[in-house]
């Protein structure tokens, strides 16, 4: 008999570590200062001894353990920044650095990396950088912090990605301030913080001009802050930024907050596109635009609202220069007067807004499972495919890492709808198919899909961009359509991270 071998290359991105370094230190709690720190045996006790005698191009990895936090106030260059990671999952910081009240606190230090880390019960903040530009937090949990859980001031260039920030007693997940341009903030987790989930302050007070520009706000899941006040995206004169594809629900404040009380001026040209935004009874506006906030742009968003009174946009007369608003789904409660009263979406627009918007439907009929937190959409839903393409020199992919569009058009709100989500294991495949895996990004593990037009001996392989093997998740008989999960392992040079998967099919023809 002859049998199919189908052989899937799944394929992900592969961050190594292969950084040009003058050392590498290793960091342990069963370590000594007196040893030479260069390897995981002859490792340094204290992360603040590493911190003081590193050099560009040199790495701190730290093993299983918990710790003391760090300062750093040293340099790394643009070609070898310093890098501080943890080699595991329980890497712990529980005890403030020697010098501030934080668990790790870089400053007046430019291209620094820190990865990996649990800074947990910090008097003041879990991570904090000031006066430090091109810095890299990434895949960092930040809780029961005092008062964040990553603080920034004055830090240009900063990436903040892929890290969780949660139960800030006192105020914000993650602070960006003081006239800091090009902050991305991407692919966070943040929730059950006291204040903001996100807050952007550019402080006029505070020196230099009070603006916080260009940044990029994408990809962020926000739910359950706010309830000493606070947006779950809140933004104090940001400017010519980009904000999409973010998912907020269950926040008891404003949704997303374009004012000025501490910046230099409003919130200006900010484009606001394809989130997704659902406010619980005692939530505020959905969108707040007011302040003098003119030239914003606000489209392809779901802005749900079950406020009696308040609804999907707020705006004031001083911040309607330049406002455009269209193609969103909306609740029929907006407000040109900066939420003193309310009109209907036919009063809306009657002033010239949101004139392909829609009324939204219950949530239960566009949600998979709206009260488990999952907003993908559901087949034939709503939002799909009435968005505009106007969103598309920024909103490539939606918060999974789907391309846009899939169908006929833009799905309105943060999910693309792919049928990658619904597969019917009954009905058999006419194609080799590998599906998006999800969540993508994913720590520590995601959800791979594929189908086969027959039952066979199935090998799904991951490679790095390589072309080495890092693991087999399947080498066996199975049927058409099948899932697996996939774990990320994490060591001393590799870290995965989902971006894009696209298969290869290998056909091999056996005999039996």
């Amino acid at each position: 008999m002859n049998r199919f071998h189908l052989q899937f290359l799944f394929i992900c991105l592969l961050t190594q570590s292969l950084i040009f370094s003058q050392s590498t230190y290793y960091v342990s709690v069963n370590g000594n200062n007196s040893n030479d720190g260069l390897t995981a045996s002859t490792a340094f006790a204290t992360l603040e001894y590493a911190s003081n005698i590193v050099a560009a191009g040199d790495s701190v990895l730290v093993l299983s353990g918990s710790y003391t936090g760090f300062d750093i106030r040293t340099s790394g260059t643009s070609t070898q920044p310093i890098v501080f990671k943890a080699l595991s999952n329980d890497v712990i910081i529980n005890v403030r650095n020697p010098i501030t009240t934080d668990g790790i606190n870089i400053e007046d230090a430019d291209w620094i990396e820190v990865h990996g880390f649990n800074v947990i019960n910090q008097p003041r903040a879990g991570i904090r950088i000031v006066l430090s530009d091109f810095v890299k937090i990434k895949n960092n949990t930040c809780s029961n912090n005092f008062k964040w859980g990553i603080f920034t001031g004055f830090t240009n260039d900063i990436i903040i990605e892929n890290n969780s920030c949660s139960y800030s007693e006192d105020e914000h997940g993650i602070y960006v301030s003081n006239s800091s341009d090009r902050p991305t903030i991407i692919n966070n987790h943040t929730f059950f913080n006291n204040g903001c989930g996100i807050h952007m302050n550019g402080d006029l007070s505070m020196g230099d001009d009070g603006i916080i520009s260009n940044a990029i706000v994408a990809g962020n899941i926000i739910h359950d802050n706010g309830v000493g006040g606070g947006s779950a995206i809140n933004m104090d004169c940001v400017q010519d930024s980009k904000i999409f594809n973010n998912l907020l629900y269950n926040n008891h404040a404003t949704g997303i907050a374009m004012y000025q009380i501490d910046g230099a001026e409003g919130s200006k040209n900010n484009k606001v596109f394809n989130n997704t935004i659902v406010h619980p009874t005692d939530g505020r506006w959905a969108v707040l635009i007011v302040n003098g906030s003119t030239g914003n742009t606000v489209y392809n968003n779901i802005l749900i609202n079950n406020h009696s009174f308040r609804g999907s946009i707020c705006i004031d007369e001083d911040s309607k220069a330049g406002f455009v608003s269209d193609y969103n789904l909306l609740v029929n409660r907006l407000s040109d007067d900066d939420g003193n009263s309310n009109m209907s979406l036919a009063s809306w627009q009657s002033l010239g807004y949101d004139t392909h918007s829609q009324i939204v439907q219950d949530e239960n009929q566009i949600f998979v499972d709206n009260t488990n937190g999952n907003f993908h959409l559901l087949p034939s839903s709503q939002p799909i495919n009435i968005g505009t393409s106007l969103v598309s020199s920024v909103v490539g992919f939606d918060i999974d890492g789907v391309s846009r569009p899939q169908g006929s058009g833009f799905d309105i709100g943060a999910y693309e709808f792919t049928s990658t989500a619904s597969v019917d294991e009954e009905t058999l495949p006419n194609d080799f198919i590998l599906f998006q895996n999800y969540p993508n990004p994913f720590n520590p593990s995601t959800k791979i899909s594929w189908q086969s037009p027959v039952s066979s001996w199935q090998t799904l392989k991951v490679y790095d961009v390589l072309g080495n093997e890092v693991a087999t998740l399947i080498d066996e008989y199975r049927k058409e359509i099948m899932k697996v999960r996939f774990n990320r392992t994490k060591n001393s040079v590799r870290e995965f991270i989902f971006i894009r998967s696209q298969p290869v099919v290998l056909l091999k023809q056996r005999k039996c």
